[in-house]
């Protein structure tokens, strides 16, 4: 479970998909990095990301960890996103995981992910909807 200042200083990639994209090579990279992988270039400019991507990916978790108990089963799927960037996101709007599949359209939205307990911090995020 993340802690309250862990999700603060994610605010930028969790809430708005900010991401980096290296000065020299063009390597869009998210999560945000200090060094580019690929050309180990330090300089980047803020990019945000595309809202539309397709699956690469899915699995389905069957028996998932505390505070997401009520979301079984819970499908959650590697997105390309349009610009390449790749991102691992919830599904939000298929409730029977056999209509997943490979290629699938998506677009990224803005939901609740998680709530720390009942008076806690709730956690926000993107997840992947048909489209």
């Amino acid at each position: 479970m993340d802690s309250p200042a862990k999700a603060w200083r994610e605010y930028p990639q969790r809430y708005r998909l900010e991401a980096a994209t290296c000065d020299d090579c063009s390597k869009v990279l998210y999560p945000p990095r200090l060094v580019c992988p690929k050309c180990g270039s330090k300089n980047f400019t803020t990019t945000v990301l595309p809202r539309a991507g397709k699956v690469i990916t899915y699995t389905v978790v069957r028996v998932p960890p505390t505070g997401f108990t009520e979301e079984t089963p819970l499908p959650i799927a590697l997105v390309e996103l349009d610009n390449g960037a790749r991102v691992m996101v919830q599904i939000g709007d298929i409730a029977d995981p056999e209509q997943l599949s490979i290629g699938m359209r998506v677009r990224l939205e803005f939901r609740r992910i998680q709530s720390d307990g009942e008076a806690g911090v709730i956690f926000y995020g993107h997840k992947a909807v048909r489209g």
